[in-house]
């Protein structure tokens, strides 16, 4: 169909072609391309791969370019930049790989040691590489993973870091606290949670001889993850809201509905394809899937991944602020015009820009049936359906509602 299409008919329905935005902004690392030499700036960024695990490879994430490009991997600074842009960060990165046993991330070895400092750097450092073999770009569509640019095996390394930051500096040199503390720690400093997990996945947090390299996709749900469940124990011991606070966002082809339910905490997420998306793409009818918990939390993995429990992170985060416990449903509604995998920041991210605005206080049960049927494109017996929430608050009744 791409070879027919060649993005001039866009036959798979989507707005713009996906091959084409990779390429896009894979053209500035052309020049690498035929050479295994590297000399530019990190943003800093750092990458674990999870593939032949425990054995991976792990290597910086390398700017074809001088200066400032702390934006390239900070994805907290994304909400509200158009796709373009932001498949440009990516895939004009080039990352260089270097095999690892995951218990090695306490041994000595030059390249190893450049990976982790580089992962406490608080700004882009200077540097140079050399590569086992010319760079190579390969043009996939994976369905697992974002965009990214030329991959190369490393020979030498060489990052100039100057400026450390102070708390994941501290942190990395205490060898007695784990890793859940250490992290937990990070948060309440304010550190990014895009840094806290760089640092976990480059195997620099934890007791000595616990340290490991921990796969990037698999940082970032255990970080967001731990930091929700942490947030949650303060949480359970709130009052609680009394009203419907509902709070909406339309970016980047998703609809965000975000709803607080009165009573106590409870958490539902679910995410519904159109056709032509990426977990759709030769579907004829919306495909939805979704995971709750309640009160006490959920003792299995959630089958919709990562973006669960970036989704859970944002919305309690939100509650502490409010000094409240509540009952908390997204709905998100994917259209075609999301593309490409961006990643789970892409769900932490909207759903924390969505409540920083100002909520929509809404009087009845009724009138939330209300909001959801006219903010969406789905009928709304398909949310009732697949909705655990939804049905719990249309079915039962609450002690305190007769009082």
């Amino acid at each position: 169909m791409c070879l027919r299409c060649r993005s001039a008919r866009l036959l798979c329905g989507k707005p713009v072609c996906p091959l084409l935005l990779r390429f896009q902004g894979a053209t500035r690392t052309f020049p690498y391309l035929s050479g295994r030499g590297w000399d530019g700036s990190t943003p800093p960024g750092v990458f674990v791969g999870r593939f032949g695990y425990p054995y991976v490879n792990v290597g910086p994430l390398l700017a074809p370019q001088h200066g400032d490009t702390l934006l390239y991997d900070t994805p907290e600074r994304w909400v509200g930049r158009p796709l373009q842009e932001i498949v440009g960060f990516r895939t004009s990165l080039l990352r260089g790989t270097y095999p690892v046993k995951v218990t090695d991330a306490e041994r000595a070895n030059p390249i190893v040691e450049e990976i982790q400092m580089v992962s406490l750097s608080s700004e882009s450092s200077e540097g140079e590489a050399k590569f086992r073999k010319a760079p190579q770009l390969r043009l996939e569509l994976s369905d697992d993973t974002p965009p990214y640019g030329p991959t190369a095996p490393l020979e030498a390394l060489h990052l100039d870091v100057r400026r450390v930051d102070p708390r994941l500096e501290r942190s990395a040199g205490d060898i007695h606290a784990t890793a859940r503390i250490v992290v937990e720690e990070l948060y309440g400093q304010k550190v990014p949670v895009s840094r806290i997990q760089r640092a976990l996945s480059a195997g620099v947090l934890g007791r000595r001889g616990h340290r490991r390299f921990v796969p990037t996709r698999w940082s970032i749900t255990a970080v967001d993850d731990l930091l929700g469940k942490a947030n949650l124990e303060r949480i359970r011991m709130l009052p609680e809201l009394s009203e419907w606070w509902l709070y909406t966002l339309e970016a980047l082809g998703n609809r965000w509905f975000v709803l607080f339910l009165p009573g106590s905490w409870r958490y539902e997420s679910i995410e519904a394809w159109y056709p032509g998306t990426l977990w759709n793409p030769e579907g004829a009818n919306v495909l939805m899937l979704g995971d709750h918990e309640g009160f006490r939390g959920r003792t299995q993995y959630a089958g919709m991944g990562g973006c669960y429990y970036a989704g859970r992170l944002a919305i309690t985060e939100k509650l502490l602020d409010l000094n409240r416990q509540s009952g908390a449903l997204i709905l998100r509604e994917i259209h075609p015009g999301e593309v490409l995998p961006l990643g789970v920041w892409n769900v932490r991210e909207h759903v924390r820009t969505a409540l920083g605005g100002h909520p929509q206080r809404l009087s009845s049960w009724e009138e939330v049936l209300q909001r959801i049927s006219r903010f969406f494109s789905i009928p709304m017996r398909r949310w009732l359906l697949q909705s655990t929430l939804l049905r719990e608050w249309k079915s039962q009744r609450r002690l305190d509602q007769y009082l």
